[in-house]
């Protein structure tokens, strides 16, 4: 059974903390008590207006915390400066609109692909690992594959948001997306707006590799702290991975 990897986005715990200015609550903080709760790695957005996480704390998340760190960031010559001046471990490339709460799409890089290919090539030249956020399509996903990322992350968001039958709609939109994504080599990630009880179909898909959580969990550390929160999502994703293995081999 492959272990479906968690990372874990610290993004709101600065938003938080530039609510008021200061230090506190501290990202890095955040990021070392997920490290102990199981996280297999970090997630963090630059945003060009900075709205929550800050430069600095690329600077430290780099040199203080020891789990792999994944740099979400437009594909904007001053964000491939930053990463390329850092080395993060891996760089997810996702859209970015200055007047959105949150991510609120996949990148349509079948549109936008003359534009992601030289940032693709010199992030993958740098040794970086390459993710494209995007829609769960057969057709981004064969673009993801022609611009040599050699992974994506499935934008989960209109299966979270779904109800009733049009939720099964959607997570079928995710299971054959990540099927698709396995035939033609690519690495399968997922996120966005999953939570303790939209996790576990998502978790079951044998193609995903990891998952990146954010906002639920630093909501859900309000009132029972951060470690119980990850540890609970680890948790349900381990069992839930372990069910499918059972009922693939049965």
């Amino acid at each position: 059974m492959t272990r479906l990897r968690l990372g874990i986005n610290i993004d709101h715990v600065a938003t938080i903390r530039n609510a008021r200015g200061g230090r506190h609550p501290d990202p890095i903080r955040a990021a070392r008590v997920a490290a102990q709760a199981g996280a297999d790695g970090i997630t963090a957005h630059l945003r060009e207006d900075r709205r929550h996480i800050a430069d600095e704390d690329i600077v430290r998340l780099v040199r203080e915390i020891d789990l792999p760190l994944n740099l979400e960031m437009a594909a904007t010559e001053e964000m491939l400066a930053i990463a390329l001046r850092h080395k993060p471990h891996a760089c997810c490339l996702v859209p970015e609109k200055r007047e959105e709460r949150t991510t609120e799409g996949g990148l349509d890089v079948a549109a936008q692909h003359r534009v992601l290919a030289p940032v693709v090539d010199r992030l993958n030249d740098a040794g970086i690992r390459v993710s494209l956020f995007i829609e769960p399509s057969t057709v981004q996903l064969a673009v993801a594959k022609a611009l040599g990322a050699p992974v994506v992350e499935l934008h989960t968001g209109s299966y979270c948001d779904a109800e009733g039958p049009a939720r099964a709609v959607q997570l079928r939109r995710l299971q054959d997306a990540a099927a698709y994504a396995a035939e033609i080599g690519l690495e399968c990630h997922a996120g966005h707006g999953l939570s303790f009880d939209t996790v576990g179909p998502v978790a079951a898909i044998p193609t995903i590799m990891e998952l990146n959580i954010g906002h639920f969990l630093v909501g859900e550390a309000i009132f029972g702290g951060l470690d119980g929160a990850i540890k609970r999502m680890r948790a349900l994703m381990d069992q839930v991975r372990s069910e499918a293995s059972g009922q693939r081999s049965a």
